[in-house]
């Protein structure tokens, strides 16, 4: 079975982001893990909604806690830092959906805010959706 690929419609305006994430804490996000990384299926995002700079321990506690309350084995391939988070608008979609924004040229392209990200895979079977059906998925947290 193979998903079918969301569909942008539109990007969120610097200022409908800002908007959008005002009483948002976070936003985590699973999606299929490349085929060859078979012990960790899972790709997770986990978007904060804070540009600040956060203390590595403090971080370490953070992952620990999602980890407790989703129930996500050992992380690999982490990346914890500062990273630009632009939003897609899709009319399948009930809210946008958070890019994590790598390559240069969408960063120029696509309005964003700085966001702590971590990002990394792991395993979950509360995530099925992900690694059973390869959908991806994402939930906001709210303050």
């Amino acid at each position: 079975m193979k998903a079918k690929a969301i569909k942008t419609e539109r990007y969120l305006s610097l200022e409908d982001i800002k908007k959008h994430l005002q009483n948002v804490e976070y936003i985590i996000m699973a999606a299929p893990a490349p085929d060859t990384f078979k012990q960790t299926p899972i790709h997770f995002t986990i978007f904060l909604n804070t540009a600040d700079t956060i203390p590595k321990d403090i971080q370490d506690a953070i992952l620990d806690k999602f980890r407790d309350e989703h129930k996500i084995g050992e992380p690999a391939e982490l990346l914890s830092q500062l990273m630009p988070v632009g939003f897609a608008i899709s009319s399948a979609q009930d809210t946008p959906m958070p890019l994590l924004l790598v390559k240069p040229e969408d960063q120029r392209s696509i309005p964003h805010v700085p966001m702590h990200v971590m990002d990394f895979l792991a395993d979950s079977d509360e995530f099925f959706e992900a690694k059973e059906k390869n959908l991806t998925g994402w939930s906001y947290s709210y303050e």
